[in-house]
């Protein structure tokens, strides 16, 4: 019933968006933004997310064309606030669906519906300005059925399919990592030798901010868990499995 891959996506360099202007114009406000801006080399930060759907069959008195009430979502690996490095994210549904664009513009990025029929959503994510410039795109086969069709269906445990991903960003700006260096939705290497941080931004009152992490969900309780070290650990298994098959093989 349960199904995950793990893979690592890398989001494409920011074009330089700097250009010509005239020195009289220049003030310490161009300054400080070009400090911010500046790329830091050999530096990667990754964000580790989880991306699935989750499906729950309504009984033998539902019916044929409302089977089932589904969602589908974008999430945090450890249901961390994917919105410090999310700023938009687009679900596109089968064309049979009211309004099958779906935009999410703050998390928790989801959209639940209900139906029959299983098919492959489309799903972008878009960045904030000092991330990147360029989205993201994911693909999730919407899963309503066990995988042993022949059993019985429950109305209690549902269907999930999730998949664990990490976005890489390279050469991330002085002014991303100084904004997200003490989140726990992102990862910082290890820096150069040398290399001092930035100030942390200051993060505004935790009371006035919109919650976004699904520590709480209503789903979270059928979440799978994932980890970096786990899967690192099935990357091996499955290396050395098939290291066992070619030496066989010889």
């Amino acid at each position: 019933m349960n199904n995950s891959s793990s893979s690592k996506k890398h989001s494409p360099d920011q074009p330089e968006t700097s250009g010509p202007t005239f020195k009289s114009q220049r003030t310490k406000m161009d300054t400080e933004k070009k400090i911010l801006n500046k790329k830091l080399k050999d530096v990667e930060i990754s964000c580790p997310i989880v991306y699935g759907s989750m499906a729950f069959w309504l009984g033998k008195k539902a019916s044929e064309y409302q089977s089932h009430k589904w969602t589908v979502y974008v999430r945090g690996a450890m249901n961390e606030d994917l919105g410090v490095v999310v700023k938009r994210v687009v679900f596109q549904l089968h064309s049979s669906f009211n309004s099958p664009t779906r935009v999410l513009e703050s998390p928790p990025f989801e959209v639940s519906e209900a139906g029959w029929g299983e098919f492959e959503i489309a799903i972008t994510l878009y960045f904030h300005s000092d991330v990147c410039d360029k989205p993201v795109n994911l693909y999730h086969h919407l899963k309503l059925y066990p995988e042993d069709e022949s059993g019985p269906m429950s109305t209690k445990k549902p269907v999930v399919l999730e998949t664990y991903d990490e976005i890489v960003f390279p050469e991330p700006s002085e002014g991303f990592l100084a904004r997200v260096q003490n989140h726990p939705a992102v990862t910082l290497p290890r820096l150069p030798i040398g290399f001092t941080l930035p100030p942390p931004v200051p993060v505004e009152d935790a009371s006035r901010r919109k919650r976004g992490d699904t520590k709480d969900h209503p789903l979270s309780q059928w979440f799978m868990n994932f980890s970096e070290a786990d899967e690192l650990l099935q990357l091996a298994a499955a290396r050395q499995q098939v290291s066992m098959s070619a030496s066989l093989k010889s």
